[in-house]
């Protein structure tokens, strides 16, 4: 079933940081009026990256996480600069953030974080033909770089240092994809 998209009668802003929020005046197609609210990031959308190592084995990478105030396993991920395309950001972000650059990579798909009040999208990008290539980061510490076999998953999910939304959809999304190019 297709529904029409709800009326703006009217949009209003300001800005916090990063973000800029927005409060629109909607009317759905049964009449009924309703606030909504919604956050723009202010970059240029961010990448999410699966750097095989091989066929078998993706790199995560150790670091801090001040939302959680705690250490968390997960993929390379980060900004898309202004002037780069994501496939540029995310060669970027896997030299800075495990040392490897690679010499074939595959956009996949994008992926939302609550698209119910967040217009942020991140484009998930598979890395293959690594090779040791690093640029300096943001990181204020090196981080750690740790092989896991893309077959024990299932492992990955139950660590309590594993937990970022984007990195568990985005290695279920890549390992489907990767076994239906084998």
């Amino acid at each position: 079933m297709t529904r029409r998209l709800p009326v703006i009668h009217g949009v209003t802003e300001h800005d916090a940081g990063p973000y800029r929020f927005e409060q629109l005046d909607l009317e759905f197609a049964n009449g009924e009026r309703r606030l909504y609210q919604r956050m723009h990031g202010r970059g240029h959308g961010a990448v999410v990256v699966v750097p095989m190592l091989d066929a078998e084995t993706v790199l995560l990478v150790r670091e801090y996480a001040a939302g959680v105030h705690r250490y968390e396993l997960g993929l390379v991920k980060g900004r898309i600069d202004a002037g780069e395309t994501a496939i540029e950001a995310a060669n970027r972000e896997l030299q800075e953030e495990a040392g490897y650059a690679a010499r074939s990579l595959t956009q996949l798909r994008a992926l939302t974080l609550a698209p119910t009040y967040m217009s942020h999208q991140t484009q998930l990008i598979i890395a293959r033909d690594l090779y040791p290539q690093s640029l300096p980061g943001d990181e204020p510490e090196p981080l750690d770089v740790v092989p896991w076999k893309i077959d024990s998953l299932h492992e990955l999910m139950l660590r309590e240092d594993f937990s970022e939304g984007r990195s568990i959809a985005a290695l279920f999304i890549a390992r489907e994809w990767l076994r239906t190019q084998a």
